[in-house]
């Protein structure tokens, strides 16, 4: 039996990157899973390919920042499986800002999505869980929240905020049986960061001069943060809460305190 057999599972943000591997890894190990994503194309197309693989996944429109979407589209995913076991927080975005110069809204915009959007989706899962007195809500935070380079303003601070949030609900949801994890990824390939590397004066020269700062020679996959995300939702884990596990081919542990 795979290790989700029979769970019940949403993440957000799962049209591209580390949350559509994530819907695929987890559907593979026998979830019933639902995603959120604000492109509908994206969305679309990703439900399609995972579907002609034969994985059972739902795809939802759903603006995580918006309460009265999270609250429609959990209560859609509640009717059509009965409950959610499983939340992974997954939807965020990258923002690097000179703080002066970055904007009120600008601020409000990266903290509604990165940080607002996981207690909002929280929120919802967490009345279902308590009532079976068992859950698993996995956090996607990164490496910024413990660590951090210049030019990252606020994402570090956003991050870190995701971090603080999941051992205040470790903590509050533990006596009912509910874990609560982050996972922290590190450099990462996904579209974002080779569109990253393709912006650079030289591209080839600015991915080699990323590689060489990482102990394994390599940054990860999504595929691999994903079955990180997998092994810390599932039963397997069933002693972790409060944790935020690094997926970073070992370039934090070079600064580790």
């Amino acid at each position: 039996m795979a290790r989700l057999e029979g769970k019940s599972l949403l993440v957000t943000g799962g049209a591209r990157g580390i949350g559509r591997a994530v819907a695929e890894k987890c559907a593979g190990e026998g979830a019933r899973v639902s995603f959120f994503d604000l492109n509908e194309i994206a969305g679309r197309r990703a439900e399609q390919e995972l579907r002609a693989a034969g994985l059972p996944v739902d795809f939802l429109r759903i603006d995580v920042t918006s309460e009265n979407d999270v609250a429609r589209g959990i209560a859609r995913i509640e009717e059509r499986h009965g409950h959610i076991d499983i939340l992974v927080n997954n939807a965020g975005v990258n923002a690097y800002f000179d703080p002066v110069e970055m904007t009120e809204a600008q601020w409000d915009e990266v903290f509604a999505v990165d940080l607002k959007g996981a207690w909002l989706c929280a929120k919802y899962v967490l009345p279902g869980m308590r009532e079976r007195r068992s859950g698993s809500i996995v956090n996607i935070a990164s490496i910024h929240a413990s660590l951090t380079i210049a030019g990252m303003f606020p994402y570090a601070a956003a991050k870190s905020g995701l971090v603080g949030l999941t051992r205040s609900l470790a903590l509050d949801c533990a006596p009912l049986g509910i874990r609560v994890n982050a996972v922290s990824p590190g450099w990462t390939r996904t579209h974002l960061v080779e569109e990253w590397f393709g912006l650079q004066p030289d591209p080839i020269a600015a991915e080699l001069s990323v590689m060489k700062v990482h102990p394994l020679g390599r940054i990860a996959t999504a595929a691999e943060i994903a079955n990180v995300v997998a092994f810390v939702a599932s039963d397997e884990a069933s002693a972790m809460t409060g944790a935020a596990v690094n997926v970073d081919c070992g370039l934090g542990i070079q600064f580790s305190t």
